[in-house]
């Protein structure tokens, strides 16, 4: 008999995912107003104020800004951690025949849209940015079906889920593998040394949190001086997390419960208040026709797509996994495009990815381009896919 499994947490996530995508969306609106209007010096100054301190030995002083995208968002990949730990013990990811097509369809949709940008870029300054396409903002395109209710199958919802934990879970290993700077060896041991204590109490079946969130600010006090961006601490933590396959709440389900609303209807639109001020300039536009914009742009709307369906396909073809219940091909192709919407994930690797405050202004807005698009076509082939269903029956 199969364990019965909690998924109160899924439906919490899936519900607050709708509500945020929509703040997300009004925050991006409100930063671009902001960028280009005359508060702009002043949020500009409030992103670059220090906070914190510092001490002979202990360095916790740093500008707003960088709060926000190594703290705030260390917190946002906790929630993703706990999300991939969850799938894997008791979800979409929890054998190899559920965790095949989602998997496929995520390596697809990061494998091709890089290919794609290199393929553009590859022997310019912006050669560096070929991981900016490879991300799907979970909040943006669980919002995006949602819209849709009853019309696609509920399958679907997971399956895009999945495929964006997955997808997230890759974007994750490129960050720590090809996107930091000078690494220090003792501040590793000494972060190594935490993750063994955190792995003891989940061993030893230690179940209160505050075992784990307090080494955890440690964990990411280390990571972050050792030149390996201070997000993996999220990562890292929340795999000791401790969990279950029944229907009894876990601290990783009580924990992901607790983070869940904070981070989606607080930390990503603070993220994108303070990271999608783009300055419009003449040239702009005529920009998105050059080398990182058209890498971005084809990369998240033509690689996300034709990687997330091919791969599935083939895995479909070859007999290794099977679509979900429910669905047709022509909804994998919707959801591929709605794979396209990389705003969150994109921008901060394009952060990541260059020093140049122009090149940093242009990704941004070759990304918002391409999301917006990649919305509004999975949207309609998702509705058209229903129309088709609804004129035959």
């Amino acid at each position: 008999m199969l364990p019965k499994i909690n998924l109160h947490t899924f439906k919490e996530f899936l519900r607050s995912g709708q509500i945020g995508g929509v703040i997300l969306l009004v925050s991006v609106v409100i930063s671009l107003l902001i960028a280009n209007s005359s508060l702009y010096e002043g949020f500009a100054t409030l992103l670059h104020y220090e906070i914190g301190f510092n001490t002979p030995n202990i360095e916790l002083k740093y500008p707003t800004e960088l709060w926000i995208n190594d703290g705030l968002m260390a917190i946002f990949f906790l929630l993703v951690g706990l999300e991939i730990k969850r799938e894997i013990v008791e979800g979409e990811l929890s054998s190899v025949k559920k965790a095949a097509m989602p998997v496929f369809a995520a390596l697809g949709g990061m494998l091709v849209p890089a290919l794609i940008y290199f393929l553009i870029n590859r022997d310019t300054p912006t050669a560096s940015g070929w991981g900016i396409p490879m991300a799907t903002d979970i909040a943006f395109a669980l919002a995006v079906i949602s819209m849709l209710g009853k019309s696609v199958p509920a399958s679907l919802k997971i399956f895009l889920a999945a495929l964006a934990i997955v997808d997230d879970l890759g974007a994750i290993l490129v960050i720590a593998l090809f996107y930091t700077g000078n690494v220090h060896l003792d501040q590793l041991l000494y972060s190594a040394g935490i993750l063994a204590l955190l792995a003891l109490f989940n061993r030893f079946g230690v179940k209160n949190l505050v075992f784990y969130l307090i080494p955890g600010l440690f964990l990411w006090y280390f990571i972050h001086h050792s030149g390996i961006h201070a997000t993996i601490a999220g990562v890292l933590l929340a795999f000791t997390i401790p969990t279950n396959n029944t229907a009894e709440c876990s601290p990783l389900e009580k924990l992901e419960h607790f983070l869940t609303r904070p981070v989606n209807l607080i930390i990503m639109p603070v993220f994108a208040l303070a990271n999608t001020l783009i300055h419009f300039e003449s040239g702009m536009v005529e920009g998105l026709g050059s080398s990182l914009g058209l890498g971005i742009i084809a990369g998240l709307l033509v690689g996300k797509t034709v990687g997330i369906f091919s791969f599935s396909w083939l895995s479909v073809k070859l007999k290794w996994s099977q679509l979900p219940s429910g669905a047709r091909w022509p909804h994998i192709l919707g959801l591929g495009m709605l794979g396209g919407i990389g705003f969150t994930m994109s921008v901060f690797i394009a952060l990541l990815s260059f020093d140049d405050v122009f090149l940093q202004s242009e990704a941004k807005f070759s990304i918002l381009i391409a999301s917006f698009f990649a919305g509004v076509g999975g949207y309609l082939i998702l509705v058209n896919v229903n129309k088709k269903k609804r004129t035959k029956a």
